[in-house]
């Protein structure tokens, strides 16, 4: 009550700032491929926050129901001493779980929370029984039988990368059929530098329940909890998250896209001996970890493409994070909060519920993103295929067609490793 009169106090005074809101302007994030256009004003301001209710997350046997709307809590360090470090619940796996901050302003005890302006969706079930299995040893392990489809490349496709990776996009048998397997909302678009929120509601609204049962699938999710977001941060890898490491190469390598890329670059002597060899050398591309932003094994490819990372330099940005699946699970628990797409450079095609390739602007546990692009509905074979390909074959840039999308796949290498690599959609 007494927070209630001295707002009423301060609109009639004309001070109708809510002190709550603690919000920070940010310049544009830098981007290789983003045509920033400076002087221009940021867009209208955020609506005034509403309550809902805070639906959280529960527990039901096998299933986790993920949290049903993004965080909209003012921008914040994400030290390392503000992650809870979780060595239980089986195995050693360390997760890094964000402390909430018990603020009087930001929960009564009513059970209110004070949150941003996305209406309410409907909780999602995340089947997560069999990810503690990940974790055994490799005697332990059940897998899906071999792909048995032709996965030999012609001779056109290993004279053009571009067929090359059409092809890959026809071998993805996993691929998610937008409509039919999940349900997205794209919201309102916007230029890079403006800001302001121009989705109403969440990117996805709806995901089909058998999405997570599918092995590669479920394998890759195993795997995001392991890493923390803080870029510069020492990752520690424990024995039993390498053997999910492991666990997954193997899985997607029965699929027809990873088998299709093993014969091309043996086709091309980029890589020689078993195929046992190559999953090795796969793994090792992927999962060893380097050193960015100046700390020693504090990243590698997999975490940086596809969990993202935050750089805690002059200004917080995301970096990285390129991947659908970690998207729409960090926007159920809370963490993202998607603000629209992004307008086409040139006349382009406004993109809608079907689009499978989309550049957006999102925040994440507070940070901005101030653009990013991301393959939606591809199976996490397709892209690990996709983008080695490019890295072993391909240049910075690399023009190619993927379905009915022109695409260039941007590659960055770090020495002899990737960088970074993702798709930016072409007009």
């Amino acid at each position: 009550m007494e927070g209630l009169i001295k707002g009423l106090v301060n609109v009639a005074l004309g001070q109708d700032e809510d002190p709550r809101e603690g919000r920070q302007e940010r310049s544009s994030s830098s981007s290789s491929w983003a045509q920033v256009v400076s002087g221009d004003k940021d867009g209208d301001e955020d609506r005034r926050r509403t309550q809902r209710k805070n639906e959280g997350q529960q527990h039901d046997g096998e299933w986790e129901f993920a949290g049903s709307r993004p965080s909209r809590r003012p921008p914040h360090v994400l030290q390392q001493d503000g992650y809870e470090r979780n060595e239980g619940g089986g195995g050693g796996r360390q997760v890094y779980n964000q402390v909430q901050p018990n603020s009087k302003e930001e929960e009564d005890n009513d059970g209110w929370e004070t949150v941003g302006k996305k209406p309410p969706r409907r909780q999602h079930k995340v089947q997560k029984d069999q990810w503690g299995g990940y974790k055994r040893p490799a005697g332990e392990q059940e897998y899906s039988e071999d792909v048995g489809v032709a996965t030999d490349p012609s001779q056109e496709e290993l004279s053009d990368l571009s067929q090359a990776c059409s092809k890959l996009w026809e071998l993805d048998l996993n691929r998610l059929v937008p409509g039919k397997d999940y349900i997205i909302d794209c919201g309102e678009g916007k230029k890079v530098y403006q800001r302001g929120d121009m989705a109403e509601g969440s990117l996805f609204s709806w995901l089909s329940d058998e999405v997570f049962r599918k092995p590669t699938y479920a394998r890759f999710c195993s795997l995001l909890d392991n890493y923390n977001p803080n870029e510069g941060s020492k990752e520690v890898v424990t024995e039993e998250e390498r053997q999910e490491q492991a666990a997954f190469i193997e899985e997607i390598s029965r699929t027809a896209p990873i088998k299709y890329l093993y014969k091309y670059l043996s086709e091309k002597r980029v890589v020689s001996g078993s195929f046992e060899d190559f999953k090795r050398r796969l793994e090792s591309l992927w999962f060893d970890l380097y050193g960015r932003g100046g700390s020693h094994s504090s990243s590698s490819a997999f975490e940086h493409v596809f969990v993202g990372e935050i750089k805690n330099r002059q200004e917080q940005e995301v970096s990285g994070f390129h991947n659908w699946i970690q998207f729409y699970l960090e926007e159920a628990k809370g963490r993202v909060d998607y603000q629209g797409y992004i307008f086409p450079r040139r006349r382009g095609q406004i993109p809608d519920s079907e689009t499978q390739l989309l550049t957006v602007q999102f925040e994440w546990n507070g940070v901005l993103k101030s653009v990013s692009s991301t393959l939606v509905g591809v199976s996490p074979e397709f892209e690990v295929a996709l983008y080695t390909l490019c890295f072993f074959l391909g240049g910075e840039d690399n023009h190619v067609q993927l379905g009915p999308y022109d695409v260039n796949v941007k590659c960055y290498r770090f020495g002899n490793r990737i960088g970074s690599v993702f798709p930016i959609a072409e007009t």
